[in-house]
């Protein structure tokens, strides 16, 4: 009876585990949870790939004050976002074959610029993965609420429902994210190469202009002339399309073997794929008059709305295309949810965060990142309302200081490691670190009052915590370590104190327990009811002092101890700590009767006051005060594990 029962209770919550979850992996199966360069794409790409339907864009608002010049400014800016992103995908292609157990800007960073530049890396890269995730989220739903605008009062709601599905897509592991994430990858990606091949070729053909099937809004007047800082900040605008660029560096490990070559090869293959969507949106724009409308304004339309709405007009293609980019927009979170995780459990391993985030969960992800990185966003989603937008000013503040401390590594690594050669390396890294830090210079400036404050306030405080967490390990450490040999002497006598609550199953099992370990037991009741105890009194009379006089076994006293205002650990904890006073060298061991079920409701249903009476007697710092708990199972038993 009782293993059909099991069989019909425990099976179907596993399944409902499952489901969600999928089935437990064993450790010797991660090699087939590592991907390929395709997955690679799909899972550590779409940040990169995603800032192509933004990165222009930002730089193009940025311009609007020159009018129709500004599309036209757009492309030598461009040209500059793609030298300065070439020098930063090279130096990663060097941090991969440096570096193959991943951890990016933080291992090149601590490593060569010593811990507090590696937590500095560390926390820019923590900040730019959270933002990344409720940017991205609220991004992919602003464009659904455009297109449908009776679902823009849900907006919040929406957000958070993706945030929980990239969650729990994640927390499943990372080839199913792969999986996912790959047919709207290149969806994406081949829509954009057909708006772009299109428009090229109309443009090869005409003899002047090319004529746009769907006129884009005309350009405003200008307002402002020309100047070096302008540029300077559309330019730093631009380099948000840089955002996500990192990320393969952080999390070589997941690839199959071998992973250095694959993550190098997927590197190329996203970097290859946004510099020819980026040059193909600029010059698009550029020969369809395309500039920036004001994001939030009525008429908005984003920049990529406008170029396919000119080249393919707004039939089915315009459709499938937004949908497209509305996918892409809201899974490049996704990056983020395969980075934070792996920063997370380095930052363990170094003792900068707690143990548990350095251990990988039943689908071999760290699953603690998972879900604090989506605690994070999802705190931030419900700041703003769902609406980030003040918070893109300093979307890309971390992810560029992160770029300078790794190129700045690696330019001290290979004086490290090669003394007297690979010159043309550091070259390329000290190049591509001046031309970062330089932008992060001028984002800060332009953005600080936009934004960019809450960045310089956030990433010391986020180190200030690593340290304190790294400095009570170390006390821990040093307060608990032991130099000498076990030194054994007699074991001291045991007073064995049993709480009952009533006559039970599991009061049995404690009592007999206490018998076998002590011969002097002490049983207790703290009287909160209104009988004052007398139904236990009677109880324990019937079946405990009768029974075990009739053996000739001495019974221990039910000791009724008074609770006037109803609180149980205090009186508890207080008849305890009298019984060591009373008995100097005794330990007085506490025998806590623990009623477990194996089904999740009724546990559920009991609560957890044995947990809440362990914590209150333990926390009374009596270091002769022992807590162990004796369980007693009930309701099926569960089948056990092949």
């Amino acid at each position: 009876m009782g293993t059909r029962a099991a069989s019909r209770v425990r099976p179907n919550g596993k399944r409902l585990t499952d489901a969600l979850l999928g089935p437990p992996l064993a450790s010797g199966q991660e090699g087939r949870e590592r991907i390929g360069v395709g997955a690679g794409v799909a899972v550590l790409g779409l940040d990169a790939l995603s800032s192509a339907a933004y990165g222009p864009e930002a730089a193009l608002t940025v311009l609007r004050p020159l009018g129709p010049a500004g599309p036209w400014l757009l492309l030598p800016i461009t040209l500059a976002i793609v030298v300065l992103l070439t020098l930063v995908a090279a130096s990663y292609r060097q941090t991969l074959g440096a570096y193959p157990n991943g951890g990016g800007a933080y291992a090149v960073a601590r490593q060569n610029l010593g811990p507090h530049a590696g937590l500095l890396a560390a926390s820019a890269l923590l900040l730019d993965y959270t933002l990344n995730v409720a940017v991205g989220i609220s991004a992919g739903v602003g464009m659904l609420v455009s297109a449908v605008p009776r679902l823009h009062p849900y907006t919040l709601e929406l957000c958070l429902g993706l945030l929980a599905l990239l969650t729990l897509v994640n927390l499943r592991g990372v080839r199913e994210a792969g999986a996912a994430f790959l047919a709207p990858t290149w969806l994406f990606v081949l829509v954009l190469v057909v708006v772009i091949l299109v428009g090229a070729g109309r443009v090869l053909t005409s003899t002047g202009p090319p004529q746009p099937i769907v006129a884009p809004p005309p350009a405003p007047v200008p307002t402002q002339a020309l100047s070096l800082w302008l540029v300077l900040r559309a330019f730093a605008s631009g380099c948000t399309a840089l955002t996500g660029v990192e990320a393969i560096s952080n999390a070589v490990p997941i690839f199959r073997a071998p992973s250095v070559r694959r993550a190098r090869t997927t590197l190329g293959l996203v970097v290859g794929l946004l510099v020819m969507l980026l040059l193909g949106v600029t010059l698009l724009a550029r020969a369809y008059g395309v500039a920036a409308t004001l994001p939030g304004a009525s008429g908005y339309q984003s920049v990529l709305s406008q170029l396919i709405g000119a080249v393919m007009g707004r039939g089915v293609f315009y459709a499938v295309a937004s949908a497209a980019i509305l996918a892409v927009l809201s899974l490049s979170a996704n990056t983020s949810f395969t980075d934070f995780p792996r920063v997370c459990h380095l930052l363990a391993l170094d003792g900068y965060l707690p143990t548990g985030f350095a251990h990988k969960g039943r689908r071999l992800g760290y699953s603690r990142g998972i879900v604090v990185l989506a605690l994070l966003a999802g705190a931030l989603l419900v700041a703003f309302r769902g609406v980030t937008d003040r918070l893109i000013p300093l979307f890309a503040i971390g992810a560029f200081l992160a770029f300078t401390l790794s190129q700045s590594g690696m330019v001290r690594h290979w004086r490290r490691v090669s003394p007297d050669g690979a010159h043309r390396a550091r070259l390329l890294n000290a190049t591509g670190a001046v031309g970062t830090g330089l932008t992060l210079i001028v984002l800060l400036i332009s953005k600080f009052t936009s934004g960019a404050w809450i960045s310089v306030l956030l990433i010391p405080l986020a180190m200030g915590l690593f340290l304190t967490i790294e400095t009570e390990r170390q006390r821990a450490k040093r307060e608990t370590s032991l130099t000498r040999p076990i030194s054994p002497s007699s074991e001291p006598p045991l007073i064995a104190v049993v709480p009952v609550g009533r006559w039970s199953r599991a009061t049995e099992r404690a009592l007999t327990f206490a018998f076998r370990v002590s011969q002097d037991v002490h049983a207790v009741h703290v009287v909160t009811g209104e009988d004052g105890g007398a139904a236990l009194a009677a109880d324990w009379a019937r079946y405990v002092e009768g029974p075990l006089a009739e053996r000739g076994h001495p019974a221990p006293r039910l000791e009724l101890l008074p609770s006037p205002y109803r609180e149980l650990i205090r009186p508890l904890r207080e008849y305890c700590l009298q019984r060591v006073r009373e008995s100097p060298g005794s330990v007085v061991t506490v025998v806590l009767p623990e009623s477990l079920d194996w089904r999740w409701l009724p546990r559920l249903v009991q609560g957890h006051r044995p947990e809440v009476v362990r914590t209150g007697l333990l926390m009374s710092g009596e270091p002769r005060l022992v807590v162990v708990s004796v369980p007693f199972f009930f309701g099926p038993h569960p089948p056990s594990r092949a």
